[in-house]
């Protein structure tokens, strides 16, 4: 019996390390001109408030088994209902991140078939910072793996489906959150 619950625990030790490796390493997002938890570089700031409006380049590295394409969003939580600037989505999963000035739709630096979403400026794909004088806002940008190779037509159309869609099919996200303010 004791050789049985050896061979059976050997067994499960086993078939979970791919699963452990994987976890020991998680899905991670960088960015060359960003760090976390620091300022937003001008470039990247929204043009009404002195920048460039340039999406920032982005890197994710690790993502899990069974991921068929990725997600990109930048939500500002201290704007009075929070504030979306960004949401991509259908970028292919053969893609490691997105080059700057990927968050301008049909501009040729996100992969071809990457869906961007108006932001709450009204602008469809990045909109960068600008939040009012006073204390800097924090923004969330996060990377998700998901488990589809696309979301479906509602979600081209409503951001509330694209949401949901987006959390529906997550298999693993990453968040590097930088602030700014002026």
């Amino acid at each position: 019996m004791k050789a049985m619950r050896r061979r059976a625990l050997l067994w499960l030790c086993l078939s979970l390390a791919p699963v452990a490796a994987w976890a020991a390493q998680g899905f991670t997002l960088d960015s060359p001109v960003l760090s976390a938890g620091a300022s937003m570089p001008l470039a990247d700031v929204y043009t009404e408030c002195g920048g460039g409006n340039v999406s920032p380049p982005l890197r994710w590295h690790d993502p899990p088994p069974g991921t068929k394409s990725f997600a990109v969003t930048m939500y500002d939580p201290d704007a009075t209902g929070g504030f979306w600037h960004w949401i991509a989505f259908d970028i292919a999963v053969g893609a490691h991140g997105l080059n700057a000035g990927a968050g301008r739709p049909h501009s040729g630096n996100a992969p071809g078939d990457t869906e961007q979403l108006r932001n709450d400026f009204g602008n469809a794909g990045y909109s960068g910072p600008c939040p009012p004088p006073g204390k800097p806002h924090h923004y969330e940008i996060t990377v998700y793996a998901l488990d589809v190779p696309e979301l479906g037509p509602a979600a081209h159309f409503s951001r509330n489906d694209a949401l949901a869609a987006i959390k529906q099919h997550t298999l693993a996200k990453a968040t590097m959150t930088v602030i700014w303010g002026h």
